[in-house]
Protein backbone atom coordinates (compact mmCIF):
# COMPACT_ATOMS: atom_id res chain seq x y z
CA UNK A 1 0.00 0.00 0.00
CA UNK A 2 2.82 2.48 0.37
CA UNK A 3 4.98 1.85 -2.73
CA UNK A 4 4.32 5.81 -4.43
CA UNK A 5 4.57 6.96 -0.50
CA UNK A 6 8.51 5.34 -0.82
CA UNK A 7 9.20 6.97 -4.00
CA UNK A 8 11.09 9.64 -2.29
CA UNK A 9 9.25 12.04 -4.41
CA UNK A 10 10.33 15.65 -4.88
CA UNK A 11 9.51 19.43 -5.69
CA UNK A 12 11.93 21.92 -6.74
CA UNK A 13 11.74 25.13 -5.21
CA UNK A 14 10.64 27.08 -7.98
CA UNK A 15 7.94 25.22 -8.91
CA UNK A 16 7.11 25.63 -5.03
CA UNK A 17 7.50 28.87 -4.77
CA UNK A 18 4.91 29.50 -7.70
CA UNK A 19 1.99 27.63 -6.75
CA UNK A 20 2.72 27.87 -2.73
CA UNK A 21 1.06 31.23 -2.03
CA UNK A 22 -1.83 30.20 -4.67
CA UNK A 23 -2.74 27.59 -2.54
CA UNK A 24 -2.52 29.43 0.78
CA UNK A 25 -4.77 32.05 -0.57
CA UNK A 26 -7.29 29.17 -1.36
CA UNK A 27 -7.00 27.65 1.88
CA UNK A 28 -7.38 30.79 3.74
CA UNK A 29 -10.91 31.37 1.68
CA UNK A 30 -12.33 28.18 2.12
CA UNK A 31 -11.52 28.16 5.64
CA UNK A 32 -13.85 31.00 5.96
CA UNK A 33 -16.60 30.02 3.77
CA UNK A 34 -16.65 27.32 5.99
CA UNK A 35 -16.59 29.15 9.03
CA UNK A 36 -19.44 31.09 7.48
CA UNK A 37 -21.62 27.93 6.53
CA UNK A 38 -21.44 25.95 9.66
CA UNK A 39 -22.24 23.40 7.12
CA UNK A 40 -20.02 20.27 8.49
CA UNK A 41 -16.91 20.22 10.31
CA UNK A 42 -13.40 18.97 9.02
CA UNK A 43 -11.78 16.76 10.95
CA UNK A 44 -7.82 15.82 10.06
CA UNK A 45 -6.16 12.69 11.49
CA UNK A 46 -2.33 12.87 11.71
CA UNK A 47 -0.56 9.30 11.46
CA UNK A 48 2.69 7.97 10.09
CA UNK A 49 6.41 7.33 10.67
CA UNK A 50 8.51 9.24 13.02
CA UNK A 51 10.59 12.05 11.07
CA UNK A 52 7.86 12.16 7.94
CA UNK A 53 7.20 15.40 8.71
CA UNK A 54 3.60 15.12 10.64
CA UNK A 55 4.68 18.00 12.65
CA UNK A 56 5.95 20.51 10.38
CA UNK A 57 2.91 20.13 7.92
CA UNK A 58 0.19 20.73 10.76
CA UNK A 59 2.40 23.94 11.52
CA UNK A 60 2.93 24.92 7.45
CA UNK A 61 -1.37 24.67 7.66
CA UNK A 62 -1.80 26.52 11.34
CA UNK A 63 0.35 29.20 9.30
CA UNK A 64 -1.55 29.88 5.90
CA UNK A 65 -4.62 28.94 7.77
CA UNK A 66 -6.81 31.17 10.49
CA UNK A 67 -5.15 29.35 13.60
CA UNK A 68 -7.60 30.95 15.61
CA UNK A 69 -10.60 28.71 14.19
CA UNK A 70 -8.01 24.94 14.20
CA UNK A 71 -8.22 23.05 16.93
CA UNK A 72 -4.99 21.23 16.93
CA UNK A 73 -4.84 18.51 19.53
CA UNK A 74 -2.02 15.94 20.43
CA UNK A 75 -3.42 13.01 22.37
CA UNK A 76 -0.43 11.45 24.48
CA UNK A 77 -0.84 8.45 27.35
CA UNK A 78 -4.43 8.98 28.53
CA UNK A 79 -4.58 11.12 32.31
CA UNK A 80 -6.35 9.66 35.18
CA UNK A 81 -9.58 11.43 34.24
CA UNK A 82 -9.41 9.85 31.00
CA UNK A 83 -8.73 6.18 31.83
CA UNK A 84 -11.87 6.34 34.60
CA UNK A 85 -13.87 6.51 31.13
CA UNK A 86 -14.14 4.60 27.86
CA UNK A 87 -11.19 5.15 25.57
CA UNK A 88 -13.11 7.50 23.11
CA UNK A 89 -14.53 9.85 26.18
CA UNK A 90 -11.22 11.70 25.29
CA UNK A 91 -11.69 12.07 21.59
CA UNK A 92 -15.46 12.98 21.67
CA UNK A 93 -14.65 16.09 24.37
CA UNK A 94 -12.39 17.67 21.29
CA UNK A 95 -14.35 17.29 18.27
CA UNK A 96 -14.36 20.31 16.52
CA UNK A 97 -18.11 22.10 16.12
CA UNK A 98 -19.46 22.73 12.45
CA UNK A 99 -17.44 24.94 10.54
CA UNK A 100 -14.34 24.41 12.34
CA UNK A 101 -11.22 22.32 11.24
CA UNK A 102 -10.06 19.74 13.93
CA UNK A 103 -6.56 18.09 13.60
CA UNK A 104 -5.71 15.16 16.19
CA UNK A 105 -2.17 14.04 16.32
CA UNK A 106 -2.44 10.83 18.41
CA UNK A 107 -5.76 9.76 17.69
CA UNK A 108 -8.13 6.84 17.92
CA UNK A 109 -5.07 5.57 15.73
CA UNK A 110 -2.49 4.94 17.97
CA UNK A 111 -3.06 2.71 19.98
CA UNK A 112 -3.60 -0.11 18.41
CA UNK A 113 -0.91 0.40 16.21
CA UNK A 114 1.76 1.33 18.95
CA UNK A 115 0.13 -1.49 21.45
CA UNK A 116 0.62 -4.24 18.59
CA UNK A 117 4.38 -3.09 17.73
CA UNK A 118 5.38 -3.25 21.42
CA UNK A 119 3.07 -6.41 21.99
CA UNK A 120 1.12 -5.11 24.38
CA UNK A 121 -1.68 -5.75 22.69
CA UNK A 122 -2.56 -8.80 20.32
CA UNK A 123 -4.31 -8.54 16.92
CA UNK A 124 -7.61 -9.70 17.83
CA UNK A 125 -7.54 -7.16 20.41
CA UNK A 126 -6.07 -4.66 17.72
CA UNK A 127 -9.03 -5.51 14.99
CA UNK A 128 -11.91 -5.41 17.89
CA UNK A 129 -10.22 -1.82 18.81
CA UNK A 130 -10.69 -1.18 14.25
CA UNK A 131 -13.81 -2.40 14.56
CA UNK A 132 -14.80 0.66 17.12
CA UNK A 133 -13.00 3.31 14.99
CA UNK A 134 -15.15 2.57 12.09
CA UNK A 135 -18.12 2.47 13.65
CA UNK A 136 -17.29 5.79 15.18
CA UNK A 137 -16.37 7.09 12.09
CA UNK A 138 -19.28 6.18 10.03
CA UNK A 139 -21.26 7.42 12.79
CA UNK A 140 -19.55 10.87 12.21
CA UNK A 141 -19.74 11.31 9.06
CA UNK A 142 -23.17 10.02 8.68
CA UNK A 143 -23.78 13.13 11.09
CA UNK A 144 -22.23 15.59 8.27
CA UNK A 145 -18.07 15.62 9.39
CA UNK A 146 -15.68 15.88 6.73
CA UNK A 147 -12.86 13.16 7.81
CA UNK A 148 -9.43 13.33 6.28
CA UNK A 149 -6.81 10.74 7.46
CA UNK A 150 -3.27 10.98 6.36
CA UNK A 151 -0.71 8.52 7.31
CA UNK A 152 3.09 10.29 6.26
CA UNK A 153 4.89 7.40 5.15
CA UNK A 154 8.96 7.02 4.68
CA UNK A 155 10.78 4.02 3.02
CA UNK A 156 13.31 2.45 5.79
CA UNK A 157 16.36 4.19 4.19
CA UNK A 158 14.91 7.26 3.80
CA UNK A 159 13.26 7.44 7.57
CA UNK A 160 17.01 6.46 8.79
CA UNK A 161 18.70 9.09 6.79
CA UNK A 162 16.01 11.72 7.86
CA UNK A 163 16.21 10.74 11.92
CA UNK A 164 20.26 11.16 11.83
CA UNK A 165 20.05 14.62 9.90
CA UNK A 166 17.56 15.75 12.65
CA UNK A 167 19.65 14.92 15.28
CA UNK A 168 22.86 16.56 14.12
CA UNK A 169 21.63 19.77 14.07
CA UNK A 170 21.42 21.30 16.90
CA UNK A 171 17.95 23.44 16.16
CA UNK A 172 16.67 20.16 15.75
CA UNK A 173 18.11 17.60 18.12
CA UNK A 174 16.08 18.20 20.99
CA UNK A 175 12.72 16.32 18.70
CA UNK A 176 14.51 12.96 17.95
CA UNK A 177 14.71 10.84 20.99
CA UNK A 178 15.14 6.83 21.85
CA UNK A 179 12.02 6.07 21.54
CA UNK A 180 12.24 7.56 17.90
CA UNK A 181 15.23 4.97 17.26
CA UNK A 182 13.61 2.17 18.98
CA UNK A 183 10.73 2.37 16.65
CA UNK A 184 13.05 3.10 13.70
CA UNK A 185 14.92 -0.49 14.72
CA UNK A 186 11.22 -1.66 14.82
CA UNK A 187 9.69 -0.65 11.32
CA UNK A 188 9.55 -3.53 9.65
CA UNK A 189 6.41 -4.21 12.25
CA UNK A 190 4.91 -0.66 12.32
CA UNK A 191 5.39 -1.00 8.36
CA UNK A 192 3.24 -4.35 8.60
CA UNK A 193 0.84 -3.48 10.95
CA UNK A 194 0.06 0.11 9.26
CA UNK A 195 -0.38 -1.45 6.10
CA UNK A 196 -3.05 -3.66 8.22
CA UNK A 197 -4.68 -0.78 9.90
CA UNK A 198 -5.01 0.66 6.72
CA UNK A 199 -6.59 -1.64 4.54
CA UNK A 200 -9.22 -2.48 7.14
CA UNK A 201 -10.22 1.33 7.67
CA UNK A 202 -9.88 3.40 4.44
CA UNK A 203 -13.41 3.61 3.47
CA UNK A 204 -15.68 5.46 1.56
CA UNK A 205 -16.33 8.43 3.69
CA UNK A 206 -12.90 8.02 5.06
CA UNK A 207 -10.29 6.98 2.93
CA UNK A 208 -6.42 6.69 4.06
CA UNK A 209 -3.95 9.14 1.87
CA UNK A 210 -0.32 7.52 2.30
CA UNK A 211 1.76 10.93 1.66
CA UNK A 212 5.49 10.44 1.20
CA UNK A 213 7.29 12.50 3.46
CA UNK A 214 10.84 12.77 2.19
CA UNK A 215 10.55 16.17 0.61
CA UNK A 216 8.89 19.14 2.79
CA UNK A 217 7.68 20.88 -0.16
CA UNK A 218 6.70 17.41 -1.66
CA UNK A 219 4.58 16.97 1.11
CA UNK A 220 3.34 20.40 2.13
CA UNK A 221 1.53 20.97 -1.29
CA UNK A 222 0.03 17.48 -1.55
CA UNK A 223 -2.00 17.48 1.75
CA UNK A 224 -2.82 21.19 1.36
CA UNK A 225 -3.74 20.47 -2.63
CA UNK A 226 -5.73 17.24 -0.83
CA UNK A 227 -7.24 19.36 1.38
CA UNK A 228 -8.60 22.36 -0.41
CA UNK A 229 -9.89 19.85 -3.24
CA UNK A 230 -12.06 18.21 -0.35
CA UNK A 231 -13.34 21.42 1.47
CA UNK A 232 -14.26 22.52 -1.85
CA UNK A 233 -16.10 19.60 -3.01
CA UNK A 234 -18.21 19.49 -0.20
CA UNK A 235 -19.16 22.89 0.20
CA UNK A 236 -20.21 22.49 -3.77
CA UNK A 237 -22.50 19.55 -2.88
CA UNK A 238 -26.06 20.31 -1.58
CA UNK A 239 -27.03 18.48 1.78
CA UNK A 240 -29.08 16.04 1.14
CA UNK A 241 -31.20 13.48 3.11
CA UNK A 242 -28.46 10.51 3.57
CA UNK A 243 -29.06 6.96 3.01
CA UNK A 244 -31.14 5.30 5.49
CA UNK A 245 -28.59 2.27 6.69
CA UNK A 246 -30.78 0.23 9.20
CA UNK A 247 -33.26 -2.20 8.19
CA UNK A 248 -36.94 -1.56 7.84
CA UNK A 249 -39.29 -1.15 11.29
CA UNK A 250 -42.01 -3.73 11.42
CA UNK A 251 -45.34 -2.04 12.37
CA UNK A 252 -46.36 -2.95 16.09
CA UNK A 253 -48.70 -5.35 16.11
CA UNK A 254 -52.52 -4.32 16.95
CA UNK A 255 -53.57 -5.25 20.54
CA UNK A 256 -50.88 -6.47 23.17
CA UNK A 257 -47.38 -4.65 22.87
CA UNK A 258 -45.29 -4.29 25.85
CA UNK A 259 -46.40 -1.47 27.06
CA UNK A 260 -50.50 -2.37 26.81
CA UNK A 261 -49.29 -5.52 28.40
CA UNK A 262 -47.99 -3.65 32.05
CA UNK A 263 -50.32 -4.33 34.70
CA UNK A 264 -51.19 -0.68 35.82
CA UNK A 265 -52.79 -1.71 38.37
CA UNK A 266 -50.08 -2.64 40.57
CA UNK A 267 -50.29 -0.28 43.98
CA UNK A 268 -48.10 -0.67 46.90
CA UNK A 269 -49.70 0.99 50.34
CA UNK A 270 -48.24 3.84 51.94
CA UNK A 271 -47.25 2.24 55.22
CA UNK A 272 -45.48 -0.89 53.02
CA UNK A 273 -43.59 2.34 50.86
CA UNK A 274 -42.27 3.78 53.86
CA UNK A 275 -40.29 0.92 55.26
CA UNK A 276 -39.35 -0.17 51.39
CA UNK A 277 -38.36 2.96 50.88
CA UNK A 278 -35.79 3.25 54.11
CA UNK A 279 -34.65 -0.63 53.24
CA UNK A 280 -33.85 0.12 49.48
CA UNK A 281 -32.30 3.20 49.87
CA UNK A 282 -30.20 2.58 52.87
CA UNK A 283 -28.96 -0.58 50.39
CA UNK A 284 -28.24 1.71 47.74
CA UNK A 285 -26.25 4.01 49.71
CA UNK A 286 -24.03 1.12 51.07
CA UNK A 287 -23.44 0.02 47.28
CA UNK A 288 -21.77 3.21 46.40
CA UNK A 289 -19.56 3.22 48.99
CA UNK A 290 -18.35 -0.36 49.13
CA UNK A 291 -14.85 -0.55 47.76
CA UNK A 292 -15.53 -2.29 45.01
CA UNK A 293 -17.49 -0.02 43.57
CA UNK A 294 -14.67 2.72 43.30
CA UNK A 295 -13.29 0.71 39.84
CA UNK A 296 -17.33 1.21 38.52
CA UNK A 297 -19.49 4.06 37.57
CA UNK A 298 -23.38 3.95 37.41
CA UNK A 299 -25.20 5.42 34.79
CA UNK A 300 -29.26 5.45 35.31
CA UNK A 301 -31.83 6.76 32.07
CA UNK A 302 -35.34 8.32 32.96
CA UNK A 303 -37.46 7.87 29.75
CA UNK A 304 -41.07 7.76 30.03
CA UNK A 305 -44.60 9.45 29.80
CA UNK A 306 -45.42 13.26 30.55
CA UNK A 307 -46.08 13.11 34.04
CA UNK A 308 -45.12 9.50 34.84
CA UNK A 309 -43.25 10.77 37.81
CA UNK A 310 -39.79 10.81 36.73
CA UNK A 311 -38.73 13.43 38.53
CA UNK A 312 -40.19 12.02 41.79
CA UNK A 313 -38.39 8.53 41.29
CA UNK A 314 -34.90 10.20 40.39
CA UNK A 315 -35.60 12.35 44.28
CA UNK A 316 -35.58 8.53 45.86
CA UNK A 317 -32.40 7.95 43.93
CA UNK A 318 -30.27 10.46 45.09
CA UNK A 319 -31.81 11.27 48.60
CA UNK A 320 -30.31 7.75 49.36
CA UNK A 321 -26.40 9.55 48.09
CA UNK A 322 -23.77 11.54 49.32
CA UNK A 323 -24.42 14.47 47.12
CA UNK A 324 -20.62 15.16 46.35
CA UNK A 325 -21.09 11.57 44.37
CA UNK A 326 -23.77 11.81 41.95
CA UNK A 327 -24.92 14.59 39.31
CA UNK A 328 -28.69 14.69 37.74
CA UNK A 329 -28.30 16.05 34.15
CA UNK A 330 -31.48 17.18 32.65
CA UNK A 331 -32.15 17.01 28.79
CA UNK A 332 -33.68 19.26 27.26
CA UNK A 333 -33.71 21.04 23.58
CA UNK A 334 -29.92 20.94 22.70
CA UNK A 335 -27.88 24.51 23.01
CA UNK A 336 -26.45 26.09 19.65
CA UNK A 337 -23.21 24.59 20.78
CA UNK A 338 -24.60 20.89 21.16
CA UNK A 339 -26.30 21.92 17.78
CA UNK A 340 -23.00 22.10 16.20
CA UNK A 341 -21.66 18.13 17.38
CA UNK A 342 -22.95 14.90 16.72
CA UNK A 343 -26.14 14.28 18.49
CA UNK A 344 -24.07 11.88 21.35
CA UNK A 345 -21.31 14.26 22.02
CA UNK A 346 -23.83 15.96 25.06
CA UNK A 347 -24.19 12.95 26.44
CA UNK A 348 -20.75 11.69 26.26
CA UNK A 349 -19.24 15.14 27.60
CA UNK A 350 -21.39 13.86 30.82
CA UNK A 351 -20.00 10.32 31.03
CA UNK A 352 -19.01 9.91 34.92
CA UNK A 353 -15.91 8.41 36.38
CA UNK A 354 -15.12 5.74 38.94
CA UNK A 355 -17.01 5.98 41.65
CA UNK A 356 -19.49 8.60 40.69
CA UNK A 357 -23.35 8.34 39.81
CA UNK A 358 -24.69 10.21 36.83
CA UNK A 359 -28.61 10.33 36.38
CA UNK A 360 -29.91 11.18 32.88
CA UNK A 361 -33.69 12.79 33.36
CA UNK A 362 -34.31 12.59 29.74
CA UNK A 363 -31.70 11.46 27.32
CA UNK A 364 -30.22 10.23 24.00
CA UNK A 365 -33.36 8.31 23.08
CA UNK A 366 -34.89 11.83 22.15
CA UNK A 367 -33.31 10.48 19.11
CA UNK A 368 -35.74 8.41 18.78
CA UNK A 369 -38.79 9.34 20.35
CA UNK A 370 -39.20 13.00 20.16
CA UNK A 371 -36.90 14.10 17.38
CA UNK A 372 -38.65 10.74 15.56
CA UNK A 373 -42.21 12.11 16.13
CA UNK A 374 -41.67 15.79 15.72
CA UNK A 375 -39.72 15.49 12.72
CA UNK A 376 -36.73 17.45 14.41
CA UNK A 377 -33.85 14.49 12.55
CA UNK A 378 -34.07 12.70 9.40
CA UNK A 379 -35.78 9.35 9.18
CA UNK A 380 -32.22 8.27 8.13
CA UNK A 381 -30.92 10.08 11.56
CA UNK A 382 -33.04 8.09 13.77
CA UNK A 383 -33.20 4.71 11.98
CA UNK A 384 -28.99 4.81 12.36
CA UNK A 385 -29.30 5.84 15.78
CA UNK A 386 -30.92 2.53 17.52
CA UNK A 387 -27.05 1.25 16.66
CA UNK A 388 -25.34 4.15 17.89
CA UNK A 389 -26.85 4.34 20.98
CA UNK A 390 -26.32 0.29 21.46
CA UNK A 391 -22.66 0.82 20.93
CA UNK A 392 -22.22 4.06 22.97
CA UNK A 393 -23.49 1.59 26.34
CA UNK A 394 -21.68 -1.15 25.39
CA UNK A 395 -18.57 1.00 25.54
CA UNK A 396 -19.67 2.30 28.40
CA UNK A 397 -20.19 -1.23 30.14
CA UNK A 398 -17.41 -2.31 28.90
CA UNK A 399 -15.24 0.11 30.51
CA UNK A 400 -17.01 -0.73 34.00
CA UNK A 401 -20.17 1.34 34.22
CA UNK A 402 -23.42 -0.06 35.13
CA UNK A 403 -26.04 1.29 33.04
CA UNK A 404 -29.76 1.17 34.31
CA UNK A 405 -32.70 2.13 32.18
CA UNK A 406 -36.42 3.06 33.27
CA UNK A 407 -39.44 3.83 30.94
CA UNK A 408 -42.22 4.88 33.15
CA UNK A 409 -45.66 4.17 32.11
CA UNK A 410 -49.00 5.40 32.75
CA UNK A 411 -52.27 5.41 31.09
CA UNK A 412 -53.89 8.07 28.89
CA UNK A 413 -56.65 8.86 31.34
CA UNK A 414 -54.17 9.16 34.31
CA UNK A 415 -52.12 11.22 32.34
CA UNK A 416 -54.88 13.75 31.76
CA UNK A 417 -55.61 14.09 35.57
CA UNK A 418 -52.42 14.30 36.84
CA UNK A 419 -52.14 17.11 33.99
CA UNK A 420 -55.40 18.66 35.04
CA UNK A 421 -53.82 18.38 39.14
CA UNK A 422 -51.08 20.28 37.82
CA UNK A 423 -52.92 22.93 36.30
CA UNK A 424 -55.03 23.54 39.29
CA UNK A 425 -52.62 23.55 42.02
CA UNK A 426 -50.40 26.62 41.92
CA UNK A 427 -46.89 25.04 43.16
CA UNK A 428 -47.44 22.53 40.05
CA UNK A 429 -47.79 24.87 37.61
CA UNK A 430 -44.68 25.07 36.12
CA UNK A 431 -44.66 21.31 35.49
CA UNK A 432 -47.81 21.48 32.66
CA UNK A 433 -46.56 23.46 29.50
CA UNK A 434 -48.97 23.88 26.28
CA UNK A 435 -46.45 21.37 24.35
CA UNK A 436 -47.23 18.56 27.35
CA UNK A 437 -51.05 19.13 25.86
CA UNK A 438 -49.48 19.14 22.15
CA UNK A 439 -47.15 15.56 22.97
CA UNK A 440 -50.75 14.03 24.35
CA UNK A 441 -52.23 14.82 21.35
CA UNK A 442 -49.67 11.91 19.79
CA UNK A 443 -50.05 9.70 21.97
CA UNK A 444 -50.22 6.60 19.35
CA UNK A 445 -47.53 7.77 17.63
CA UNK A 446 -45.21 8.05 21.01
CA UNK A 447 -46.56 4.60 21.60
CA UNK A 448 -45.27 2.91 18.55
CA UNK A 449 -41.90 4.53 18.99
CA UNK A 450 -41.69 3.79 22.72
CA UNK A 451 -42.39 -0.13 21.58
CA UNK A 452 -39.63 0.01 18.42
CA UNK A 453 -36.89 1.37 20.63
CA UNK A 454 -37.79 -0.88 23.55
CA UNK A 455 -37.04 -4.03 21.09
CA UNK A 456 -34.11 -2.15 19.20
CA UNK A 457 -32.16 -1.24 22.24
CA UNK A 458 -32.65 -3.68 25.79
CA UNK A 459 -29.71 -5.64 25.26
CA UNK A 460 -28.10 -7.99 27.66
CA UNK A 461 -25.83 -5.63 28.73
CA UNK A 462 -28.19 -2.58 28.86
CA UNK A 463 -31.99 -3.55 29.16
CA UNK A 464 -34.80 -1.76 29.67
CA UNK A 465 -36.90 -1.91 33.05
CA UNK A 466 -40.72 -0.91 31.93
CA UNK A 467 -42.17 0.09 35.27
CA UNK A 468 -45.71 0.42 36.25
CA UNK A 469 -46.19 3.97 37.63
CA UNK A 470 -50.04 4.78 37.78
CA UNK A 471 -49.37 4.33 41.67
CA UNK A 472 -46.18 6.51 42.49
CA UNK A 473 -45.62 4.32 45.23
CA UNK A 474 -44.96 1.25 43.59
CA UNK A 475 -42.45 3.29 40.79
CA UNK A 476 -40.19 4.40 43.09
CA UNK A 477 -39.46 1.22 45.01
CA UNK A 478 -39.34 -0.48 41.63
CA UNK A 479 -36.98 1.74 40.18
CA UNK A 480 -35.09 1.75 43.54
CA UNK A 481 -34.92 -2.36 43.74
CA UNK A 482 -34.01 -2.70 40.39
CA UNK A 483 -31.19 -0.45 41.30
CA UNK A 484 -30.00 -1.99 44.10
CA UNK A 485 -30.00 -5.65 42.21
CA UNK A 486 -28.38 -4.57 39.35
CA UNK A 487 -25.53 -2.80 41.09
CA UNK A 488 -25.24 -5.60 43.52
CA UNK A 489 -24.73 -8.12 40.24
CA UNK A 490 -22.31 -6.36 38.89
CA UNK A 491 -19.96 -5.45 41.91
CA UNK A 492 -20.14 -9.30 42.64
CA UNK A 493 -19.38 -10.13 38.98
CA UNK A 494 -15.78 -7.93 39.92
CA UNK A 495 -14.90 -9.49 42.83
CA UNK A 496 -15.66 -13.18 40.79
Amino acid sequence: MFESAELGQRIDKAAYDAEAPQLRAELLDLQYDLLTSRRFPVLILVNGLDGAGKGETVNLLNAWMDPRHIHTVGFGDPSDEERQRPTMWRYWRALPGKGRIGVFFGNWYAEPITGWVRKDLKREAAAHHLERILRFEKMLADEGALILKFWFHLSRDNQKRRLKTLAKDPKTAWRITEQDWWRFENYDRYHRMAEYVLRRTSTAQAPWVAVDGFDPRFRALTVGRLLAAAIRRRLAQPDTTLRIAAAPLLPVPSGANVLTALDLSRKLAKKSYASELARWQGRLNQLVRDERFAKRSLVLVFEGNDAAGKGGAIRRITGALDARSYRVVPIGAPTEEEREQPYLWRFWRHVPGHGRVTVFDRSWYGRVLVERIEGLCAEADWMRAYSEINDFEDQLVRHGAVVVKFWLSISKDEQYRRFKEREETRFKNFKITDEDWRNREKWDAYETAVCQMVDRTSTEVAPWTLVEAEDKNFARIKVLKTVVKRLEAALDDSAG
